[in-house]
Protein backbone atom coordinates (compact mmCIF):
# COMPACT_ATOMS: atom_id res chain seq x y z
CA UNK A 1 0.00 0.00 0.00
CA UNK A 2 1.72 3.13 -1.20
CA UNK A 3 0.12 6.04 1.32
CA UNK A 4 2.83 8.67 -0.47
CA UNK A 5 0.75 7.80 -3.51
CA UNK A 6 -2.61 8.40 -2.26
CA UNK A 7 -1.17 11.56 -0.63
CA UNK A 8 0.08 13.13 -3.94
CA UNK A 9 -3.27 11.97 -5.56
CA UNK A 10 -5.65 12.95 -2.91
CA UNK A 11 -7.29 15.62 -4.71
CA UNK A 12 -8.14 13.76 -7.80
CA UNK A 13 -9.12 10.55 -5.40
CA UNK A 14 -11.56 13.32 -3.11
CA UNK A 15 -13.07 14.46 -6.66
CA UNK A 16 -14.20 11.01 -7.83
CA UNK A 17 -15.59 10.42 -4.32
CA UNK A 18 -17.80 13.68 -5.18
CA UNK A 19 -18.81 12.39 -8.43
CA UNK A 20 -19.56 8.33 -7.23
CA UNK A 21 -21.56 10.10 -4.33
CA UNK A 22 -23.46 12.23 -6.97
CA UNK A 23 -23.91 9.56 -8.88
CA UNK A 24 -25.35 7.58 -6.26
CA UNK A 25 -27.15 9.60 -4.82
CA UNK A 26 -29.39 11.19 -7.56
CA UNK A 27 -30.56 8.95 -9.47
CA UNK A 28 -31.99 7.31 -6.21
CA UNK A 29 -33.78 10.72 -5.50
CA UNK A 30 -35.47 10.97 -8.98
CA UNK A 31 -36.29 6.86 -8.45
CA UNK A 32 -38.07 7.60 -5.62
CA UNK A 33 -39.91 10.88 -7.00
CA UNK A 34 -41.37 9.09 -9.44
CA UNK A 35 -41.91 5.38 -7.88
CA UNK A 36 -44.05 7.43 -5.68
CA UNK A 37 -46.93 8.23 -7.52
CA UNK A 38 -46.33 5.19 -10.11
CA UNK A 39 -46.49 2.70 -7.26
CA UNK A 40 -49.91 4.22 -5.89
CA UNK A 41 -51.35 4.25 -8.94
CA UNK A 42 -50.02 0.89 -9.52
CA UNK A 43 -51.59 0.06 -5.98
CA UNK A 44 -55.12 0.90 -6.74
CA UNK A 45 -54.90 -1.52 -10.15
CA UNK A 46 -55.41 -4.46 -7.85
CA UNK A 47 -56.44 -6.86 -11.06
CA UNK A 48 -52.76 -5.44 -12.82
CA UNK A 49 -51.15 -5.13 -9.96
CA UNK A 50 -48.94 -7.88 -10.30
CA UNK A 51 -48.21 -7.97 -13.85
CA UNK A 52 -47.70 -4.54 -13.91
CA UNK A 53 -44.21 -4.67 -10.75
CA UNK A 54 -43.44 -7.95 -12.73
CA UNK A 55 -42.87 -6.02 -15.96
CA UNK A 56 -41.06 -2.73 -14.21
CA UNK A 57 -38.85 -5.75 -12.29
CA UNK A 58 -37.54 -7.03 -15.86
CA UNK A 59 -35.69 -3.55 -16.18
CA UNK A 60 -33.38 -4.35 -13.36
CA UNK A 61 -32.70 -7.20 -15.10
CA UNK A 62 -30.72 -5.30 -18.30
CA UNK A 63 -27.12 -5.04 -17.60
CA UNK A 64 -25.70 -1.97 -16.26
CA UNK A 65 -22.87 -1.64 -18.97
CA UNK A 66 -25.06 -2.48 -21.57
CA UNK A 67 -27.63 0.16 -20.63
CA UNK A 68 -24.26 2.53 -19.98
CA UNK A 69 -23.55 2.17 -23.85
CA UNK A 70 -27.51 2.21 -25.30
CA UNK A 71 -28.53 5.59 -23.69
CA UNK A 72 -26.05 7.93 -25.83
CA UNK A 73 -27.94 7.41 -29.11
CA UNK A 74 -31.28 7.51 -27.58
CA UNK A 75 -30.40 10.68 -24.96
CA UNK A 76 -28.21 12.52 -27.73
CA UNK A 77 -25.46 12.50 -25.54
CA UNK A 78 -21.57 12.06 -25.68
CA UNK A 79 -20.52 8.52 -24.47
CA UNK A 80 -18.53 10.17 -21.12
CA UNK A 81 -21.45 12.34 -20.59
CA UNK A 82 -22.53 11.83 -16.68
CA UNK A 83 -26.05 12.02 -17.53
CA UNK A 84 -26.08 8.88 -19.19
CA UNK A 85 -25.43 6.97 -15.94
CA UNK A 86 -27.50 9.54 -14.00
CA UNK A 87 -30.40 7.83 -16.51
CA UNK A 88 -29.22 4.30 -16.26
CA UNK A 89 -28.99 3.84 -12.32
CA UNK A 90 -32.46 6.27 -12.24
CA UNK A 91 -34.46 3.51 -14.58
CA UNK A 92 -32.83 0.99 -12.05
CA UNK A 93 -33.91 2.96 -9.08
CA UNK A 94 -37.29 3.46 -10.08
CA UNK A 95 -38.05 -0.44 -10.92
CA UNK A 96 -36.68 -1.53 -7.44
CA UNK A 97 -38.75 1.17 -5.82
CA UNK A 98 -42.13 0.79 -7.25
CA UNK A 99 -42.15 -2.73 -6.13
CA UNK A 100 -41.02 -1.00 -2.67
CA UNK A 101 -44.04 1.75 -2.53
CA UNK A 102 -46.59 -0.79 -3.48
CA UNK A 103 -45.12 -3.34 -0.44
CA UNK A 104 -44.78 -0.23 1.80
CA UNK A 105 -48.75 0.79 0.92
CA UNK A 106 -49.83 -2.36 1.39
CA UNK A 107 -48.30 -2.77 4.92
CA UNK A 108 -51.21 0.72 5.46
CA UNK A 109 -54.24 -1.57 7.16
CA UNK A 110 -57.88 -1.27 6.13
CA UNK A 111 -58.79 -0.43 8.87
CA UNK A 112 -56.44 2.72 9.03
CA UNK A 113 -58.20 3.32 5.27
CA UNK A 114 -61.19 3.12 6.42
CA UNK A 115 -61.14 5.19 9.21
CA UNK A 116 -59.33 8.02 7.51
CA UNK A 117 -62.19 7.65 5.17
CA UNK A 118 -64.48 8.20 7.74
CA UNK A 119 -63.52 11.12 8.91
CA UNK A 120 -63.40 12.95 5.38
CA UNK A 121 -60.16 12.63 4.04
CA UNK A 122 -60.22 12.89 0.14
CA UNK A 123 -58.21 9.79 -1.91
CA UNK A 124 -55.13 12.48 -2.53
CA UNK A 125 -55.48 13.76 0.76
CA UNK A 126 -55.52 10.53 2.49
CA UNK A 127 -52.51 8.91 0.49
CA UNK A 128 -50.16 11.83 1.38
CA UNK A 129 -51.32 12.24 4.89
CA UNK A 130 -51.61 8.74 5.89
CA UNK A 131 -50.95 6.24 3.08
CA UNK A 132 -47.32 7.48 2.52
CA UNK A 133 -46.40 8.30 5.89
CA UNK A 134 -47.28 4.73 7.43
CA UNK A 135 -45.93 3.37 4.52
CA UNK A 136 -41.98 5.33 5.13
CA UNK A 137 -40.48 2.37 6.97
CA UNK A 138 -41.21 -0.14 4.33
CA UNK A 139 -39.88 2.19 1.45
CA UNK A 140 -36.86 3.42 3.55
CA UNK A 141 -35.58 -0.36 3.59
CA UNK A 142 -35.82 -0.46 0.03
CA UNK A 143 -34.42 2.57 -0.10
CA UNK A 144 -31.26 1.29 1.71
CA UNK A 145 -30.93 -1.68 -0.74
CA UNK A 146 -31.40 0.98 -3.53
CA UNK A 147 -28.63 2.91 -2.38
CA UNK A 148 -26.58 1.29 -1.43
CA UNK A 149 -26.71 -1.24 -5.29
CA UNK A 150 -26.39 1.89 -6.97
CA UNK A 151 -22.71 3.02 -5.32
CA UNK A 152 -21.82 -0.55 -6.51
CA UNK A 153 -22.73 -0.60 -10.27
CA UNK A 154 -21.66 3.12 -10.59
CA UNK A 155 -18.22 1.52 -10.63
CA UNK A 156 -19.14 0.08 -13.55
CA UNK A 157 -19.51 3.14 -15.66
CA UNK A 158 -15.37 3.60 -15.07
CA UNK A 159 -15.32 1.01 -18.04
CA UNK A 160 -16.85 4.10 -20.19
CA UNK A 161 -14.76 6.70 -18.88
CA UNK A 162 -17.19 8.05 -16.75
CA UNK A 163 -15.92 9.55 -13.45
CA UNK A 164 -16.17 8.30 -10.07
CA UNK A 165 -14.17 5.70 -7.85
CA UNK A 166 -14.65 3.04 -10.15
CA UNK A 167 -11.91 5.23 -12.31
CA UNK A 168 -9.25 3.88 -10.12
CA UNK A 169 -10.10 0.29 -10.30
CA UNK A 170 -9.18 0.64 -14.08
CA UNK A 171 -6.35 2.58 -13.18
CA UNK A 172 -4.97 -0.27 -11.02
CA UNK A 173 -5.59 -3.09 -13.27
CA UNK A 174 -3.76 -1.18 -16.36
CA UNK A 175 -0.88 -0.10 -14.38
CA UNK A 176 -0.65 -3.77 -12.34
CA UNK A 177 -0.76 -1.10 -9.12
CA UNK A 178 -2.97 -2.07 -6.03
CA UNK A 179 -3.05 1.06 -4.19
CA UNK A 180 -5.83 2.75 -5.90
CA UNK A 181 -7.95 -0.46 -5.97
CA UNK A 182 -7.75 -1.20 -2.25
CA UNK A 183 -8.44 2.64 -2.03
CA UNK A 184 -11.07 2.33 -4.06
CA UNK A 185 -12.76 -0.46 -2.67
CA UNK A 186 -12.58 0.82 0.94
CA UNK A 187 -14.13 4.21 -0.13
CA UNK A 188 -16.72 3.00 -2.31
CA UNK A 189 -17.39 0.51 1.62
CA UNK A 190 -17.20 3.76 3.24
CA UNK A 191 -19.84 5.63 0.89
CA UNK A 192 -22.20 2.78 0.77
CA UNK A 193 -22.15 2.39 4.54
CA UNK A 194 -22.46 6.43 5.10
CA UNK A 195 -25.41 6.78 2.78
CA UNK A 196 -27.04 3.40 4.58
CA UNK A 197 -26.85 5.51 7.85
CA UNK A 198 -27.85 8.35 6.31
CA UNK A 199 -31.20 6.88 5.06
CA UNK A 200 -32.04 5.18 8.23
CA UNK A 201 -31.58 8.40 10.57
CA UNK A 202 -33.66 9.65 7.58
CA UNK A 203 -36.19 7.06 8.16
CA UNK A 204 -36.20 7.14 11.36
CA UNK A 205 -37.10 11.06 11.40
CA UNK A 206 -39.47 10.66 9.35
CA UNK A 207 -41.69 7.65 11.49
CA UNK A 208 -41.62 9.50 15.08
CA UNK A 209 -45.38 7.99 14.99
CA UNK A 210 -43.47 4.10 15.65
CA UNK A 211 -42.94 3.12 19.29
CA UNK A 212 -39.24 3.51 20.00
CA UNK A 213 -37.35 0.00 20.49
CA UNK A 214 -35.79 -1.06 23.65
Amino acid sequence: MRFDWLWAQSDKIFSLLLWHCYLSIVPVVIGLLLAIPVGWGVNNLPSVKSAIINLFGLLYTIPSLALFVLLPPLLNTQILDPINVVVALTVYSFALLVRTVCDGLDSVSADTRQSAAALGYKPAQQFFQVDLPLAVPVIGSGLRVAVVSNVSIVSVAALIGAPQLGSLFTQGFQLQFLTPIIAGIVLSIILALLLDILVVYVTRQLSHWQPQRG
